[in-house]
């Protein structure tokens, strides 16, 4: 038979109210008096109803996380800490996936509003103005996008923008594409602006692109087409298809073409050359947005990113590759 919340009153001399103060607002209740109801609960193996909390609190202690593609690699750290860190203050989380598209987005955020306390949106592609309407519904933190008003927790991605091209620099090479994402992207605006006044550098900037494999494949003639021998890549989805499409036009990388990518995902290092990026503290970003969201804290938080050297990246060549190198030309 379960255990109620009468047999934890009667266990432990008090009213069924006094228990019910202690799981739904424990300030209230007297120290010695909050311990000897916590520990005739746990005797009893009692535990309350997340349901009757939240009619009693007002509170569901769920919190909803919604990402632009869970299918992308950057995104479960992020999940998987901010997870941990809603466990930890005895909350649940929902996870949900846009799949890029800004409509479904909206509804996700219509739908969790009546479910959740609070919903941390990464990478969000809804406008600035969507997401200030959306706000008066339920409280946010949004992960990597500045908006005024809104708590929000950046990723220093211009910081490792300027490092990635100043490393291409310092390697000698002087004609750097930048290949931005989707349109409006946080992201992408945040690497071109860092990149624009970079010295020495004839840097083109290449896009919109699809932040997937196949959006790296399809830039591959743009590069090709500006001459570039460097590129820093949106993130490293992006970096890896370039590769893959140059490799199979018989480029080579870092041979005739170094690549940076951003994120420092698993599969980027492992590719063959192992992929050179900027490291994007995901981890650290999802804990950190729970923390946010379950304080109500405003403001925001901007967590330093570091480039990370590996094979994909060397002195250009003395020839600059072009389209004409394709082997089937």
């Amino acid at each position: 038979m379960a255990v109620t919340i009468r047999d934890v009153a009667g266990a432990s001399g008090v009213h069924v109210s006094t228990v019910s103060r202690t799981f739904s607002a424990p300030h209230l209740v007297n120290a010695a008096t909050r311990t000897r109801v916590l520990a005739a609960a746990d005797e009893l193996g009692y535990r309350p109803s997340r349901v009757a909390r939240a009619l009693t609190t007002g509170r569901t202690h769920n919190l909803g996380l919604i990402v632009a593609d869970i299918a992308n690699p950057f995104f479960p750290p992020l999940i998987k800490a901010a997870q941990a860190g809603a466990r930890s203050r005895d909350y649940h989380l929902f996870v949900a996936d846009t799949d890029e598209n800004p409509q479904v987005e909206e509804e996700l955020i219509q739908t969790f509003a009546k479910q959740v306390d609070g919903v941390v949106l990464c990478s969000p592609r809804l406008s600035n103005k969507a997401i200030g309407r959306l706000r008066e519904d339920v409280p946010f933190v949004v992960v990597n996008r500045r908006i005024e008003g809104v708590a929000a927790v950046l990723m220093d991605v211009g910081q490792g923008a300027r490092q990635a091209v100043e490393h291409l620099r310092e390697l000698g090479h002087r004609r750097v594409a930048v290949l931005t994402g989707p349109a409006g992207s946080w992201t992408g605006a945040e690497m071109c602006a860092a990149t624009a006044a970079a010295p020495g550098l004839d840097l083109t900037y290449l896009g919109p692109n699809a932040p997937t494999e196949n959006g790296g494949r399809s830039a591959a003639d743009a590069v090709l087409a500006a001459g570039a021998t460097g590129v820093l890549a949106y993130n490293d989805l992006v970096a890896m298809g370039l590769m893959d499409e140059l490799a199979a036009r018989g480029v080579r990388v870092p041979g005739d073409v170094s690549v940076i990518g951003v994120d420092d995902i698993v599969t980027g290092r492992h590719t063959r050359p192992r992929l050179t990026t900027i490291a994007m503290p995901t981890a650290a970003a999802g804990r950190t947005a729970v923390d946010l969201l379950l304080r109500e804290q405003a403001g925001t938080i901007t967590l330093a990113t570091t480039l990370v050297v590996r094979e994909s990246t060397a002195p250009p060549p003395p020839h600059t590759p072009s389209a004409a190198t394709d082997p089937a030309s």
